[in-house]
């Protein structure tokens, strides 16, 4: 099969998952690898980019340029260039929503709320970095209290008849709570959602939104219910990228190839 060229990659290394995007010439993803970080970032980064290299069919040779973000980003030796988290997630939410908008990214472990306007320039940002609640952190500490695979919770907050609505937003708080619950004879489903619930405020009490509101990251890729949550609550519909998990990678590609001689 023959080789795709000139390729653009994105690495994101974050404090919990390391994300590869590929670009060709035309800015398509052709390529893309999610791994866990781990403790050796540069060992991480490596291996993602072989993944997505492998899923793009291409070589290493193919790669014109790479620029690095998230927290590892100076751990990449193989990048030519770094770039903050919030510019590549601004980046990434442009090419895919070129308009004014308030970007919320819901991660491993912190929350960002990034503003643009309407030619894609960042005039806003707000970070969570004290606390781990409203974080995938908070929703992984949690899947342990309730003996559910973090992978189910989507599924069980979907399911849900009613809402057991939580009055912390500590997560060793919330904890202690989500056991009285259970005592209580609660339903599992419905607290997943009051979980789900306590996510969404936590992250609306960090800053107003815009008229458009889009929605990133690994924890609403794999919990799609938070996107539909936040919209009954603002009551207007929250955009979420195709590939929500590499809105940053997709962001650092998209740079690669604007710095591209």
């Amino acid at each position: 099969m023959s080789k795709i060229r000139p390729i653009f990659a994105g690495v994101d290394v974050g404090a919990s998952r390391t994300k590869v995007a590929l670009l060709d010439a035309d800015n398509n993803l052709v390529g893309r690898a999610v791994i866990k970080s781990g403790t050796d970032f540069a060992q991480s980064a490596e291996i993602c980019l072989q993944s997505a290299l492998k899923r793009a069919n291409a070589a290493r040779d193919d790669m014109v340029k790479t620029v690095s973000t998230g927290y590892g980003r100076k751990n990449v030796s193989f990048a030519g260039d770094a770039k903050t988290e919030i510019s590549c997630h601004a980046r990434g939410c442009y090419h895919y929503f070129p308009m004014a908008a308030t970007i919320i990214d819901i991660g491993g472990q912190d929350n960002k709320i990034i503003k643009i306007d309407e030619t894609g320039r960042r005039i806003g940002f707000k970070m969570n970095r004290k606390c781990a609640a409203g974080t995938g952190a908070f929703l992984e500490e949690m899947s342990l209290r309730l003996d559910i695979p973090l992978e189910d919770m989507n599924g069980l907050a979907v399911q849900a008849t009613g809402l057991v609505e939580l009055g912390s937003y500590c997560t060793v708080f919330s904890a202690t709570e989500v056991l009285g619950r259970i005592r209580e004879g609660k339903k599992r489903p419905d607290i997943v959602k009051g979980l789900f619930l306590s996510v969404i405020k936590r992250v609306m009490e960090m800053d107003s939104l815009t008229e458009h509101v889009v929605l990133t990251g690994g924890v609403v890729a794999h919990n799609p219910l938070l996107a539909e949550m936040l919209e009954d609550m603002i009551g207007r519909e929250v955009l979420v990228p195709e590939y929500p998990q590499f809105t940053g990678a997709i962001g650092a590609a998209l740079f690669a190839g604007e710095a591209a001689p």
